[in-house]
């Protein structure tokens, strides 16, 4: 633990236990004279603040060892663990890249553009949430079958991946028969590249909605509503 945090710990126990200064210090090995001591500025510091702050406007993808090497080629006295701590003290951070989410689907694969025509032709499948008396979440996979509008499944679990998804199909599949398509929106879950490629070996085209288009899934969101 660095002096700072010490000193912090000592008067949160002062405070909070009503100990002596003394007491606290020898409690958490912490010297009294580092307990009293005061940081001093240095004279330039003001100034090595300021450049560093528009060193890192105009450069915002820049940290702070990058800041400390362009104050260094200007002259200015800023080894790394100086800027660091300057860095720390002004709250700058470098911006996180924010990745492209995969956006799959199109209107054209909506209940309203392409109708199941007979049994098994178009599968339809969603998840429902809610979660307990305790607050924790539970996650229901519902799947229909859109011509006849039968629920085929509906699993309940407090967590559903992929190959969770892949298993209760397979299952299904054994028991009822292939389905030429399957509808669904963008979750992770139906988009990840596992269940992709099984569908593709099994010649199952996959039709995802337009994102953020529920409406499009409609046979599935009736199922929820009644779940």
């Amino acid at each position: 633990m660095s002096p700072a945090r010490k000193r912090e710990a000592v008067c949160k126990l002062q405070s909070q236990l009503a100990l002596s200064e003394r007491w606290a210090c020898r409690v958490l090995d912490q010297p009294r004279s580092c307990q009293r001591y005061t940081a001093r500025p240095r004279s330039d510091e003001s100034h090595l603040v300021n450049r560093m702050l528009e060193l890192a406007r105009h450069r915002p993808r820049f940290g702070y060892r990058r800041i400390a090497a362009l104050l260094r080629r200007e002259g200015l006295r800023a080894s790394d663990s100086r800027i660091l701590r300057l860095w720390r003290q002004e709250g700058l951070k470098v911006p996180q890249k924010k990745r492209k989410r995969r956006r799959l689907g199109t209107s054209e694969n909506g209940c309203h553009q392409r109708r199941a025509e007979f049994k098994d032709h178009v599968w339809a499948w969603d998840f429902v949430f809610d979660q307990t008396t305790g607050g924790s979440q539970l996650k229901w996979l519902n799947i229909v079958d859109e011509f006849t509008r039968e629920c085929l499944a509906s699993k309940p679990a407090r967590s559903i991946t992929s190959e969770d998804v892949i298993d209760m199909l397979a299952e299904l599949f054994a028991m009822r028969g292939v389905p030429q398509h399957i509808r669904s929106d963008n979750g992770p879950e139906f988009v990840a590249k596992a269940i992709q490629r099984w569908l593709t070996q099994l010649e199952i085209k996959a039709l995802y909605i337009e994102p953020g288009s529920p409406w499009e899934n409609g046979y599935a969101e009736f199922q929820q509503s009644h779940s």
